[in-house]
């Protein structure tokens, strides 16, 4: 929380102001049992002694429970008073805060009806690094993360395929993730197919036949932290095209994870994995950016696209995920979370790349 405040002062802030969602839970550990309409903020400044924690009183013992409690002053409302009067105390009345993004529209104009002259800005456009750069506890919960759905993967590929509805494996999925330690599944993409040519394909009712690629792109989180990856494996024996174009994509995932190394820019690791997608002539099929970060959720900054001259750092944790799409046909990804170390890349995933076959 202190070096969350620094942060903001050093950009201009008076202070940050964090409803129930992801910031809040990595800033001081406060999960509301319920996100509701009732406002709860937690509101950090650079004199750590005015950081408070405004929550309804109903709401105050759990609060209390909190792991951040002890480095906070909590502050309460009651149900028939006006909650954004008591956030404005706590506020300056001419003040420049930065929001976490999962503010509601509803909290937010009612603090500006309450303090008109505040401004506010989006913490991924005031501090966008703010979670980037992870200490070596949340790589350690990352990792385990990683190799909870690396185990997910190894086991999959024992079930049958063919025959079955991508639906059925997508259930696969999220029931080995959980069984493997995760309290939420946040995805299952099984694109089978044609299917395998849209990257954010829904697992749906098509019935995966013999020489069907299969694109399983899944993640959730464990112990708070994510995991995020994918492989393409084939229903069978593979065509020679199919086969080149899962080589060109493992090329392309190998040659950005070469280049992660500190002070690379962002963009410089997707311009590796499209170069070598480019000159091999399926440039127009890589349709998205090669990675997002990830930590407490996801998707998170740094993003590793053109455009982005944000240089990695230590500690930085993200996912290399190049991909292939051919529309009617099918589609190739390959996904790895990757944190930058003093040295270069560390990969979170120890799967093999290599096409898997099965049945």
């Amino acid at each position: 929380m202190d070096r969350a405040a620094r942060a903001a002062a050093a950009v201009g802030l008076s202070g940050l102001l964090v409803p129930p969602g992801p910031d809040m839970v990595w800033l001081c550990g406060y999960r509301p049992i319920a996100i509701t309409e009732r406002l709860t903020l937690l509101v950090l400044t650079p004199d750590s002694s005015d950081s408070r924690l405004l929550v309804p009183a109903l709401e105050r013992p759990d609060a209390e429970e909190s792991p951040g409690a002890g480095a906070l002053r909590i502050s309460t409302w009651r149900d028939g008073q006006d909650p954004y009067a008591a956030a404005a105390g706590l506020l300056r009345p001419h003040g420049r805060y930065g929001v976490s993004d999962s503010a509601w529209a509803l909290h937010l104009l009612g603090l500006q009806e309450a303090l008109p002259l505040t401004t506010y800005r989006a913490l991924t456009v005031a501090l966008p690094m703010l979670r980037a750069v992870k200490d070596e506890h949340e790589v350690a919960r990352l990792a385990a993360a990683g190799a909870a759905a690396d185990a997910t993967y190894e086991e999959i590929l024992s079930v049958r395929f063919a025959g079955r509805r991508e639906t059925d494996l997508a259930a696969d999925l999220a029931r080995l993730l959980r069984e493997h330690g995760h309290s939420q599944v946040d995805f299952t993409v099984v694109g089978a197919g044609p299917n395998g040519a849209n990257p954010h394909h829904e697992a749906g009712g098509r019935v995966i036949a013999d020489g069907d690629m299969v694109v399983l792109d899944f993640g959730g989180l464990k112990d708070g932290y994510g995991s995020d990856t994918t492989r393409t494996v084939h229903v069978g024996e593979p065509t020679d095209e199919e086969r080149a174009v899962h080589e060109i994509v493992r090329a392309a995932q190998q040659a950005a994870f070469e280049a992660v190394r500190p002070d690379v820019p962002c963009q410089e690791v997707d311009r590796m994995a499209r170069a070598v997608i480019e000159d091999a002539g399926y440039g127009e099929h890589f349709v998205h950016r090669t990675g997002h970060g990830i930590g407490v959720t996801t998707h998170e900054p740094p993003y590793l696209v053109e455009g982005e001259d944000q240089p990695l750092v230590p500690g930085m944790c993200f996912s290399i995920e190049p991909g292939v799409y051919l529309p009617g046909r099918f589609g190739v990804r390959i996904e790895d979370i990757v944190t930058c170390t003093e040295t270069g890349g560390r990969r979170l995933n120890a799967t093999p790349h290599e096409m898997a076959i099965v049945n």
